[in-house]
């Protein structure tokens, strides 16, 4: 079964139902399945061929749910990527994975723009209008030589003439709304989502349409998914837990009521209460938010079925706190990663006994831990790395065979292998797990995954700074919050201010720091390394 196939199977029970509700605009199944075909058979005359990848720099929006079926309908693999991606992140990803096209909004064209002009395989770049959504129409192909810069133009003079601009509106309209005929079969890639590496760039971890499925199936089934549940997402699209909202919907004919952010939030309150939400994924940031919110202690939200959270185990404080918010609402605290979406979760009716558990492993998946050595552990709460085996783990990094074998090994039977998540965990007796932590120095802050050795790139390209290093800080709400030590040159009259206002202008806004030390000198080995566990 393919990802695409949820979408189409849900247009022929439910063709007029809202499967998206984003702002003011409502989207059916039958819509969303019509502009998918169109985008297919626009990347496909743009020359997107089968297995070819494009990345969809937008944000949350009925254009990015299209784009992501609409990819993978023209047999090709999409990667959402965070939308305020930087320069230079977005020209290694495009050249990384060798992009065929990109997806994305005249907003990000700064950025984009200049990301595309480096990236020598891409053939077309599908721009979205400010407008489009308000008044229908874009330009089909601006025929302007742009005056400046800046301005998008049908060749853009710094892509000398490589790819094509495209408007993302008139090369729909131009298009079939039926389907285009299907080469791609369940072990094709779907998708190639980006995340931290200790090396400092992002690793693409390639899932299929049978990994996506599978866990997509798992989740639902614990969740007992409806086609009467509406869910709203405030998670980013780029991130995968809000990418599978819309999986998931799509799968049980639901629907999803879209939030760019979780910027306002007693917009979102209200609209909890206007949608009349049964689904409510969350991470312990939101949360912590939502408790501090008096005014709605006196509300009612009898329609809320469930609340997820992720990142983060919920702290005790937080679950009494959307316990007193949402009465009618069970808690699930899950664990994942984005090498195989989810590992497990805790039944709500466990969470008082078990509060700091993530649980068990999901339905059609084993899990267990192992010693240095690689042997299974038997005893009862002894700590040991998590082992998931189950049709939703990655096939592996993009292109990165020894980071792969690193994290995929041989596993209890000859035909298969199984992913060492690099997480050490205890298990008790009845085999909930417990977090205890990482193996190696990636942070884990509001379920991303943050690379330190990015964090410290960039903080050694301001003017000033001599040495810096990266750490993750225990916290209860974000998981782990970044903490950056730094020392200054003699004369430096850098402030914590002036680093962290750097960063935000070279890092995605998940990755800044929330803590800036400046020292004098940080503690070295006898060679020289800076010993980041002395800090």
């Amino acid at each position: 079964m393919l990802v695409q196939e949820f979408l189409e199977r849900s247009v022929g029970r439910f063709p007029d139902k809202s499967a998206l509700i984003a702002g003011s605009r409502r989207l059916t199944y039958q819509d969303i399945d019509e502009q998918a075909n169109k985008l297919a058979h626009a990347l496909r005359e743009a020359g997107v061929t089968y297995g070819d990848r494009v990345v969809v720099v937008l944000d949350n929006s009925p254009e990015t749910v299209v784009s992501v079926f609409g990819i993978i309908k023209a047999d090709a693999v999409f990667s959402v990527v965070n939308p305020t991606i930087k320069e230079d992140k977005l020209t290694y990803i495009l050249n990384n994975c060798r992009a065929a096209a990109l997806i994305t909004h005249e907003t990000k064209w700064q950025t984009a723009r200049i990301a595309a002009a480096k990236a020598e395989h891409i053939r077309a770049v599908f721009l979205v209008a400010k407008d489009a959504a308000a008044n229908g129409h874009e330009a089909a192909e601006r025929n302007d030589d742009p005056a400046a810069e800046t301005s998008p133009g049908k060749r853009d003079r710094a892509s000398k003439s490589r790819y094509r601009l495209v408007s993302w509106h008139e090369a729909l309209r131009a298009q079939p709304a039926s389907a285009p005929p299907r080469k791609a079969i369940d072990i094709d890639l779907a998708a190639l989502i980006y995340t931290s590496g200790t090396t400092g760039n992002p690793k693409g971890v390639m899932m299929t349409h049978q990994n996506m499925v599978a866990a997509s199936t798992s989740i639902t089934t614990y969740l007992e998914n409806t086609d009467r549940d509406i869910i709203l997402s405030v998670l980013p699209l780029s991130f995968d837990y809000g990418l599978y909202q819309i999986i998931m919907s799509a799968q049980f004919g639901g629907t999803v009521v879209l939030e760019k952010a979780f910027l306002y939030p007693y917009a979102v309150i209200n609209t909890l209460k206007k949608e009349r939400i049964t689904g409510f994924p969350l991470v312990p940031t939101i949360s912590a938010i939502l408790i501090q919110m008096k005014e709605i202690k006196n509300e009612r939200f009898e329609h809320l079925r469930y609340i997820t959270n992720t990142a983060a185990a919920l702290p005790l404080s937080h679950i009494r706190g959307l316990r007193e918010l949402f009465p009618t609402a069970a808690i699930f605290s899950m664990y994942g990663l984005t090498e195989c979406k989810r590992v497990s979760y805790l039944p709500p009716e466990e969470l008082d006994r078990r509060p700091t558990s993530v649980g068990k492993g999901m339905p059609n998946e084993h899990v267990y831990l192992v010693d240095a050595n690689d042997r299974v552990i038997t005893e009862a709460d002894t700590v040991g790395e998590l082992v998931v085996r189950g049709a939703n783990v990655m096939k592996g990094y993009w292109e990165l065979p020894e980071a792969t074998d690193r994290m995929l090994r041989p596993g209890p039977y000859p035909w298969e292998k199984v992913l060492y998540t690099g997480d050490l965990f205890r298990m008790d007796e009845e085999g909930f797990l417990y977090f205890v932590s990482r193996k190696d120095d990636i942070i884990k802050s509001r379920g991303e995954k943050v690379s330190p050795k990015e964090i410290e790139n960039v903080l050694y390209e301001l003017d000033g700074v001599v040495e810096a290093a990266v750490v993750g800080v225990p916290d209860e709400v974000l998981g782990e919050s970044i903490k950056a030590y730094v020392v200054l040159q003699q004369g430096s009259t850098l402030s914590p201010k002036d680093i962290i206002a750097h960063c935000a202008k070279h890092l995605e806004d998940f990755m800044i720091p929330q803590h800036i030390e400046l020292r004098a000198s940080l503690p070295k080995t006898s060679t020289g390394k800076i010993t980041k566990k002395d800090l």
